[in-house]
């Protein structure tokens, strides 16, 4: 990881990145443990410090609300996030650059293997605190909403369907006065955890039209590439005729498509998007308190939306600053909180993860071990 990129977590001035104001003074002593290599014991430590994060622009809104409510309660610290994207949030974070990353993917098999190093010889784990959809959003002037299939979609990206007013998409769209106007597809640049999501989205529910596999990296030389989720919302408000795929938070003034889910066009909601969590399975065989999910996106009632992405905390199971451990501890139990999950909705829309999804993200919480609060004697077996 360059040095330019950890420059840019912990500088105000950088765009995009949102730091909020540090309001503390000196650091506070915190007691240890005693023997024994267990999770802390202060049920609200005091929580003192710089602390960086970095990863899905997804996240963005979200994480804007869960830090200053967290420092509504933690005042002395310093938290700042930047939105990155998916792919470079969790190359700083396995470099042992940030205190967590944000993913809109689970790590890899690969990943978790390489975590030893930034998580003081534990692991990573994956933590979803942030249910969305994505929404397909289009720039047509007098039309707020489109029905298209996965089939449709998937021309459109790869170039197949042109034009607005192509007969495919008229027929589905009777009511709606398409214009002779040209297609242009936004696509993101940077390796992103929404391409992926979309991508496994086309892949699984149209593959003869889309027949690339589900990946970070935009496939395709089809249309414009924009980074980070701004970036492709910001470039299709400038472009009548422009069209992309995004959080769903983030296109309130477009247009967007509702998409076929069995035989009928199911707008997107937070509930929709949440009900395709509910019957996905975990991923087996991961590490102790991970909680990443294999989504269902064929699922054919039309309750669900499964156009959608699970965005991860990713944070270690280990850490060997106590402060930063303590910090992250602290964190992650706020954003999974009701209060945390409510004031995410409040800002973005997202989903209100479940109750046991809360439940299961705070054990993680408590079981992540702080390896300086064991005498130094006592730190190496």
């Amino acid at each position: 990881m360059s040095t330019s990129r950890y420059t840019r977590l912990v500088s105000a001035a950088t765009a995009g990145a949102l730091v909020l104001p540090f309001a503390g003074c000196a650091a506070i002593e915190m007691p240890g443990f005693g023997a024994g290599d267990e999770p802390s014991a202060d049920p609200q430590p005091a929580i003192v410090g710089e602390f960086h994060g970095a990863g899905a622009s997804s996240q963005e809104s979200a994480m804007e609300a869960w830090i200053t409510g967290f420092q509504e309660q933690h005042p002395k610290a310093a938290i700042s996030y930047d939105p990155i994207g998916s792919g470079d949030g969790r190359e700083s974070f396995l470099a042992g650059e940030t205190a967590f990353g944000a993913s809109d993917i689970a790590l890899s098999d690969e990943e978790m293997a390489a975590s030893g190093p930034a998580c003081d010889g534990g692991n990573a784990i994956d933590l979803p605190v942030y249910i969305s959809p994505i929404a397909v959003a289009f720039n047509l002037e007098g039309i707020d909403q489109l029905n298209l299939s996965s089939d449709l979609i998937a021309r459109i990206f790869t170039g197949q369907i042109t034009q607005w007013n192509d007969p495919a998409i008229a027929a589905v769209n009777p009511d709606a006065k398409l214009p002779a106007l040209g297609i242009t597809p936004v696509h993101r640049s940077d390796d992103s955890g929404t391409t992926e999501n979309f991508t496994d989205y086309l892949h699984a529910t149209t593959p003869q039209s889309w027949p690339f596999e589900p990946d970070g990296l935009w496939p395709s030389q089809e249309g414009f590439a924009a980074e980070g989720t701004g970036g492709v919302t910001d470039t299709v408000r400038s472009t009548p005729g422009g069209i992309t795929y995004a959080d769903a938070s983030r296109t309130t003034d477009l247009g967007r498509v509702s998409i076929k889910v069995g035989d009928e066009y199911v707008a997107y909601s937070a509930d929709a998007a949440a009900a395709v969590v509910d019957v996905s399975p975990r991923i087996e065989n991961r590490y102790e308190h991970d909680l990443a999910f294999v989504l269902d996106r064929t699922i054919d009632k039309p309750f669900a939306y499964p156009m959608v992405l699970v965005s991860y905390l990713v944070v270690c199971s280990r850490y060997e600053d106590k402060a930063k451990g303590n910090f992250v501890k602290e964190f992650v139990a706020y954003v999974a909180s009701a209060e945390g999950q409510q004031r995410a909705a409040g800002a973005t829309g997202s989903a209100v993860i479940s109750s046991d999804l809360q439940e299961w993200i705070g054990d993680a919480a408590k079981s992540i071990y702080l390896t300086r609060d064991r005498p130094d004697d006592e730190a190496d077996g």
